[in-house]
């Protein structure tokens, strides 16, 4: 097997292992001999693949980050079907739904990651400023299909949206917010947006 392809497997192995780590335990567990222990594998296999534990959590941030272009595309491709609200909370619930939010408390939590992290992405929080460009992205191309007004402030709206939709979500113990309480925050987000009001 070609050493590219065991690597890929590896690094898939330990990154699925810690986030059950990060879902379960939260992210102070989040510990290189708690992720080996998950993936069943000794704790040198993780430093034979990274040169210390941040910059294997650094490389779990950034390859979530870029599982995001496949999801951006999709939401992007919606554009003119379904409802504007229906198809932001499609993309919301999936986005907060995942791993996302105990990510951003992993970056949030670890000085060291951040610092790390500033090196790829220098301003905002890494995973939500991402995950703004997507919302934009697909609110620009709303705007050309005439579903979103041709005024409408997109760079504010964009962050508005994901910012309402993360403290939705943030309480990581309760029970996740209900499909119709997060389309009832998406509709009054983008109401003044639509061109045309909500039916």
């Amino acid at each position: 097997m070609p050493t590219g392809v065991a690597m890929r497997d590896v690094r898939d192995q330990l990154f699925d292992a810690a986030e059950r780590v990060l879902l379960r335990d939260g992210p102070s567990a989040l510990t290189s001999r708690a992720v080996t222990m998950e993936a069943g594998c000794a704790k040198g296999v993780l430093h034979r693949h990274f040169t210390d534990f941040d910059a294997f959590l650094a490389e779990l941030v950034l390859d979530r980050i870029a599982r995001l272009d496949a999801e951006s595309a999709a939401l992007r491709d919606s554009a003119g079907t379904g409802t504007v609200a229906g198809n932001l909370t499609g993309a919301l619930a999936d986005l907060f739904g995942s791993v996302a939010v105990a990510i951003v408390s992993l970056i949030t939590s670890r000085d060291a990651l951040r610092t790390r992290l500033r090196e790829t992405i220098p301003t905002g929080v890494p995973l939500l400023t991402e995950a703004t460009a997507m919302i934009a992205s697909y609110l620009t191309a709303e705007r050309a299909h005439g579903r979103i007004r041709p005024d409408a402030d997109i760079d504010t709206l964009a962050p508005t949206l994901i910012g309402a939709a993360h403290l939705l979500f943030a309480d990581r113990t309760g029970p996740p917010p209900r499909p119709e309480t997060v389309h009832k925050t998406v509709s009054t987000a983008i109401a003044a947006a639509l061109h045309q009001p909500p039916h």
